[in-house]
């Protein structure tokens, strides 16, 4: 077990971005399960109710790289712990909303800080994890969104059962307070790595700006497009789905507790195999591999008749391979920068790629309002992302375990 191997500074940091990934799992996947229940309370409409979601995405997309940017000229810990206390906060504050307007803002002003708590926890590992591992600990990290949705679905399923749907619902949200506590242990027990200390410092308040130079704007524009691919099926598979299977397929299985277990499920493994997986046969493999299953999948889904019990057991699969590509996704975008504005390199790719993503299902819904059915456009608007990761992926170099480098080792 590569854990094994570690020391207790990676083990500290481990704990520490596992932590506040899971909780921003926690949290965005709890507003989904309280969209119903706000629905009724406040008469919120479906387009309300998305644009919300929409607000803390793009949000989370300018904080991304904002956080990135800071955590270069401040330092990693430093600015973890800034975007912690954000979010916690417009969680907890948005227990205390009254309509659309006041949730709208708060759940915007949080996905800034959640955009921001990705970018600077995945440099953090990257820059900490020894290279051979750097794979395993990214995949790790990042298998804790599962934890958090998973722990969203049974809070949510205890705090209903016991209060009122009125009161239920601001109680989820402040729970969401809790995350702050991690600053404690994340004070105590972090450091900057020495790579990120022992860096060559620029001046220049515009050096954020770098990766746009000649000699890095091929891999800025490169590994935004990896990223914009893998979100936009992401989002497009996840949004569109299960309203797919349930409204044309009419299949019933989709709500269930046994099929969101089987989900969340395939998703942990996922993200662990995958991690594992990309440290074995390289990065760009490993994307490739992913997204060509998960393209499969999604036209399968979209194309062949599936029953019921069918679906309770392929809920496994999309939920590895949707999910799962993910993994190597920090690690490599580290690896691709240099140490100077690694922050700033990867919170932009990745961040950009969230925003251009979170476009595809409403081009989803686009084309089947204009005659398309909703499986082909879904279909093939999954399947063009990751075409779109497989291109991308081909045109960027490997850099599996390799150690991380410094301005003057940028590559061409």
């Amino acid at each position: 077990m590569w854990l094994k191997h570690t020391n207790s500074i990676e083990r500290h940091t481990l704990v520490a971005t596992f932590s506040g990934y899971a909780l921003d799992g926690f949290d965005f996947m709890m507003y989904t399960f309280l969209i119903p229940t706000l629905m009724v309370a406040w008469g919120l409409t479906k387009t309300e109710a998305g644009s919300i979601a929409t607000g803390a995405l793009l949000s989370s997309s300018i904080g991304g790289w904002t956080a990135g940017v800071l955590a270069d000229r401040y330092g990693r810990v430093r600015v973890l712990q800034w975007t912690v206390v954000w979010f916690s906060v417009f969680t907890f504050l948005s227990g205390f909303t009254h309509n659309f307007t006041e949730l709208f803002v708060t759940r915007t002003l949080q996905g800034f800080g959640m955009g921001g708590e990705w970018a600077v926890g995945s440099v953090l590992i990257a820059e900490t994890i020894h290279a051979k591992h750097r794979g395993k600990a990214a995949g790790f990290v990042q298998s804790s969104w599962a934890v958090g949705w998973a722990l969203s679905a049974v809070l949510f399923a205890a705090v209903s059962s016991y209060l009122s749907a009125d009161l239920a619902w601001k109680c989820l949200f402040w729970v969401g307070i809790t995350p702050a506590l991690l600053i404690v242990y994340i004070r105590g027990q972090l450091k900057d790595p020495p790579v990120y200390n022992n860096r060559q410092v620029i001046r220049s308040r515009l050096a954020f700006l770098t990766i746009f130079d000649r000699s890095m704007l091929k891999t800025t524009l490169l590994a935004s497009l990896l990223a914009t691919g893998m979100q936009g099926a992401y989002y497009s598979i996840t949004t569109w789905l299960p309203t797919y299977l349930k409204t044309e397929r009419h299949l019933t299985v989709l709500g269930t507790s046994g099929y969101l277990l089987v989900l969340i499920t395939g998703s942990f493994i996922g993200y662990l195999s995958s991690g594992w997986w990309s440290d074995v046969v390289g990065r760009r493999r490993a994307f490739v591999s992913f997204a060509a299953c998960g393209a499969a999948l999604v036209l399968a889904y979209t194309r062949i008749p599936i029953t019921n019990g069918q679906m309770l057991v392929l809920g496994f699969p999309l939920g590895f391979f949707v999910s799962g590509i993910f993994s190597g996704m920090g690690a490599y975008l580290a690896e691709l920068f240099p140490h100077e504005f690694r922050g700033s390199g990867q919170g932009f790719c990745y961040n950009i790629g969230r925003a251009v993503g979170s476009i595809c299902p409403l081009l989803i819904g686009a084309m089947s309002a204009s005659g398309e059915s909703l499986g082909l456009s879904l279909g093939l608007m999954a399947a063009g992302c990751y075409g779109i990761v497989i291109l991308s992926s081909l045109g960027l170099p490997e850099t599996s375990g390799q150690s991380l480098r410094g301005q003057s080792e940028t590559l061409g």
